[in-house]
């Protein structure tokens, strides 16, 4: 698989699986606000935060949830996949310095379509913050 390629439909089997994982800070979060439009003040004022039931500030669930487009996008199946579904379910808190490992794993094949199925997690350490399945058309050989 070359940088600007990425794996085709033929060369994907179920169960195969990668991952990718970035350290949140400070300035992710307040790009990704700017970017975003996503002001919501549990993201960017300590303050406020505190007085929440996270009780301290929190990384915007999209944010973690855009790693699992870095997987699928850079690494499985790469440049030349197209990304057509997502579920998410916002399972626990991402806060600064937190270290993301977002995580994909084909769990079904649909060759008439060239679509593939992907169980999608994001962890930080053991817990679980982020769960879903992505769908994917992937280019084929042929």
């Amino acid at each position: 698989m070359s940088s600007a390629t990425g794996l085709t439909f033929e060369q994907i089997t179920q169960g195969q699986s990668a991952s990718f994982a970035k350290t949140v800070s400070e300035a992710d979060i307040v790009l990704f606000a700017g970017v975003s439009g996503d002001t919501n003040p549990v993201h960017l004022d300590q303050s406020y935060a505190e007085t929440t039931m996270f009780k301290s500030r929190i990384a915007h669930g999209m944010l973690s949830a855009g790693f699992i487009s870095t997987v699928l996008g850079t690494k499985l199946p790469g440049p030349g996949a197209i990304y057509l579904s997502q579920s998410l379910k916002f399972k626990a808190p991402v806060r600064i310095g937190d270290t993301v490992k977002a995580t994909a794993t084909v769990t079904a094949l649909d060759p008439a379509k060239k679509r593939v199925t992907l169980a999608t997690v994001c962890t930080v350490g053991e817990t679980v913050v982020i769960e879903g399945e992505a769908v994917v058309m992937v280019p084929s050989q042929a």
